[in-house]
């Protein structure tokens, strides 16, 4: 059974800030030699409630497509990749994934293999390329969205990541379950903004992606990732 892992890693001080971001070239071969990792992307991510164009270097990301769960709990524990990212870190946090629904490629693949259906706490995903002409106007409506999805008391997690500034965003949130992630993602900015992606064609390629939650580990923010759908149950 496939699992997906979002692993978050906060880099505080500079010199740790320029070694990630050297990273993001250097990294990549040995993440193709992981055992059982399928797919894998690094990413960067934005400031504010994180859907924002402006990068904060401080914060980094690895996504990963494991074959099943013993590869992603042996790649995650000893893969050189993880192990140094952990260690330079100052706290890192992993996100654990069972993807359920997936529409889209990424990169020109469609990596997910969706099984089962939605149940308990839920994770959605968005990924897209934006067409550099609709760039402006994409930017221009994400601020009401970011806005609104900090507000809204119902999102456990959220985070803004990307492989390329402006071009390439994935949009991260995790909800108490499925009611409550349709509930936002039907109103407001942000049915509002996909009207406006559809109207526009701003995007060259998706992937929209549901999970169910299954655990995390690690501590963001001085607490665990999940606090906040703890404190509510």
């Amino acid at each position: 059974m496939q699992i997906v892992t979002l692993s978050l890693f906060r880099f505080p001080r500079w010199r740790d800030r320029l070694w990630v971001l050297a990273q993001m070239a250097l990294a990549r071969p040995g993440l193709r030699r992981v055992p059982g990792l399928a797919f894998a992307r690094l990413c960067g991510s934005g400031t504010g409630e994180g859907f924002t164009p402006r990068p904060n270097t401080e914060v980094w990301a690895i996504f990963s497509v494991w074959d099943n769960a013993r590869a992603a709990d042996a790649g995650l524990l000893t893969a050189p990749v993880f192990r140094r990212w952990r260690a330079r870190a100052a706290e890192s946090c992993t996100f654990r994934l069972e993807p359920y629904s997936a529409r889209g490629a990424w990169g020109g693949q469609s990596p997910l293999k969706p099984h089962g259906s939605a149940d308990g706490a839920l994770a959605a995903l968005t990924r897209a390329t934006v067409r550099p002409r609709a760039a402006l106007r994409f930017w221009g409506s994400v601020p009401d969205i970011s806005l609104r999805i900090g507000a809204d008391p119902n999102v456990a997690f959220k985070i803004g990541i990307g492989e390329v500034p402006l071009l390439h965003q994935v949009t991260f949130s995790i909800w108490p379950d499925a009611a409550r992630m349709a509930a936002f993602a039907r109103t407001g900015p942000h049915a509002a903004a996909i009207a406006d992606v559809r109207r526009g064609d701003w995007f060259s390629e998706e992937l929209y992606a549901r999970f169910r939650v299954t655990g995390a580990t690690g501590t963001w923010g001085g607490v665990h990732p999940l606090h906040k759908l703890e404190t509510a149950a």
